[in-house]
């Protein structure tokens, strides 16, 4: 599975689409498991640190993501609360390659969702964690940081700007 870009307009397209709901019924325990197993590894492989399902093409409402050494999948996810300060902070994506930008987020949120084996789960999150779980519930929603970016540049000038 190829992870899916904005530099291919067919690929851009399904970005910009909201997926559909994931429906537990239509999966066996082992085909979720696999599929959970194949998104951790393209995010791993590719050095991210979230993934939808729909940069690999599939239209399932399910993400994952890996923040301090603690691994999450999330089904059906919906953030029912936010909170405290908007920073802007440095954001890039794997399905805009090339490219960071500064995108102002909630500093804590709350999101609802499934777990793989199909129980509801609710999890606070707050700094790094609540960034990645807003930027992959845009995802799943068709919405990418560049549409609410205040600012973008390229990869290089961001490694540029960090070593200063």
């Amino acid at each position: 599975m190829n992870i899916y870009t904005i530099n291919n307009k067919t690929e851009e397209k399904f970005l910009r689409t909201k997926t559909a709901p994931f429906d537990f019924s239509k999966f066996s325990k082992t085909e979720i498991r696999e599929l959970v197993k194949t998104m951790r590894l393209i995010m791993i492989d590719a050095r991210g640190i979230g993934l939808a399902a729909n940069q690999i093409g599939l239209n399932s409402s399910v993400f994952v993501a890996r923040n301090e050494n603690k691994f999450y999948a999330i089904f059906n996810p919906v953030i029912t609360q936010r909170d405290g300060e908007t920073p802007l902070l440095e954001e890039g994506c794997l399905s805009v390659p090339g490219l960071y930008g500064q995108v102002q987020r909630y500093e804590k949120v709350i999101l609802e969702g499934q777990l793989q084996n199909g129980k509801k789960t609710k999890i606070k999150a707050w700094g790094l964690l609540a960034h990645i779980f807003q930027h992959e519930t845009d995802h799943l929603n068709g919405k990418l940081y560049i549409d609410k970016a205040k600012k973008t540049y390229p990869t290089a000038e961001s490694e540029r700007l960090k070593q200063k």
